[in-house]
């Protein structure tokens, strides 16, 4: 986790500085990512039930270490091109395909059912204290010796993810390998995920607000900070007190355990649109920044809320392939948002692209907190 927080910073100064790209070419190298995953995540899905979970993980790492090192060695030796990105981060993506509905389903395997909402939030607590240090580490890496030691970090935090599950031993019910029909294994994932009426009404949301919220917040906030921040710095700090926020957010879910948790947990994801209003605005870096920790915060509490609803949820050995059809529901159109952002700011102007994102956050959150599908999930 900590290698993956330091890649977003780096990767967009990659793009924007190294190769002197633009707004329009990062968006295809973040997109390309997002393209793999969403290409690629029910496949991983069916294989997360079907394989040791943690033997799907550990590879997943292998091949995601190979990817980052290559272009982390082609950055510093400053033989990288735009499409080595593209490629790479593909290849990234792919390994995140098979690893995240893996790592969701395992953990129902090592934790009790009432330990599973701490568990969750223990495990992003640890992705947001390291996503906290990780663009403070980015920004003194672009700023001093390059954007591609960055990842080559990341290769080396992937390996030692790798020897740590190489470690792992799961109950013996869980390392048994069942593998019947490919395609009926994904169809009865299907027939699962589509059973949930609120992951359903929560995930059509996710489809837009990826594309239409977190798409232009991650293409357009560099090159805001770039031109009008100050720099790889300012956006670094923004990142950093996202992570912040996000540590709030993961400690607050430890203790807090509200009777309709999807409730709570879509009302306070409303605090996204904070940032993308003050980045329209041009607002001072501290501002932006105080409002990315508000995002972080919400996004977080939302996000271990959500999990652990579907944990409780799904039966265990359907977990991977219901969660494969989440994230994929989560990244359907973010390489559509990635592509069309630069774009679209430069048609409709980047300010007026901003504060429509805002406007549509805070009325989907408003519109979700009011369904009864969202309202019906109590706490067990």
């Amino acid at each position: 986790m900590l290698g993956s927080s330091i890649v977003p910073v780096a990767l967009a100064f990659a793009v924007l500085d190294d190769l002197h790209g633009s707004a329009t070419e990062l968006g295809l190298v973040l997109g390309s990512r997002w393209l793999a995953l969403m290409a690629l995540t029910l496949i991983g899905g069916v294989w997360g039930d079907r394989l040791p979970r943690n033997v799907v993980m550990l590879s997943s790492d292998v091949l995601r270490m190979a990817s980052q090192a290559t272009i982390g060695i082609l950055l510093v030796t400053g033989h990288a091109e735009l499409w080595q990105l593209i490629v790479t981060q593909a290849v990234e993506g792919t390994g995140s395909a098979f690893f995240n509905p893996a790592s969701t389903g395992i953990v129902p395997h090592v934790v009790e059912p009432p330990r599973l909402q701490q568990a969750n939030a223990l495990l992003s607590l640890t992705a947001s204290g390291t996503s906290v240090i990780g663009p403070a580490v980015a920004g003194v890496l672009v700023a001093t010796i390059g954007a591609g030691w960055a990842f080559v970090g990341d290769a080396a935090s992937f390996a030692v993810s790798a020897l740590f599950l190489a470690d792992l031993r799961l109950p013996q019910t869980a390392e048994r390998i069942d593998a019947p029909n490919f395609l009926a294994d994904l169809l009865d994932g299907w027939r699962q995920f589509r059973s949930q009426t609120w992951m359903l009404v929560i995930d059509s949301w996710a489809v837009l607000s990826n594309m239409i919220v977190i798409a232009p917040f991650l293409v357009l906030g560099p090159v805001v900070a770039k031109r009008e921040l100050g720099g790889a710095g300012a956006w670094a700090a923004i990142a950093a007190c996202f992570g912040v926020g996000a540590i709030v957010g993961d400690l607050t879910a430890l203790a807090l355990k509200p009777r309709r948790p999807l409730v709570a947990g879509c009302a306070v994801v409303g605090s996204l649109a904070i940032p993308l209003a003050l980045l329209a605005a041009a607002a001072p870096t501290a501002a932006i920044a105080a409002g990315a920790l508000a995002a972080g915060f919400g996004l977080n509490l939302f996000n271990t809320f959500f999990v652990t609803t579907m944990q409780q949820q799904v039966p265990a050995a359907a977990l991977s392939r219901v969660t494969s059809y989440d994230w994929l529901a989560s990244v359907a159109f973010l390489p559509l948002g990635f592509a069309l952002a630069g774009p679209l700011a430069d048609l409709a102007g980047r300010s007026r692209l901003l504060y429509g994102a805002a406007i549509f956050q805070v009325a989907a959150s408003l519109l979700m907190v009011s369904l009864p599908s969202i309202r019906s999930i109590r706490r067990e």
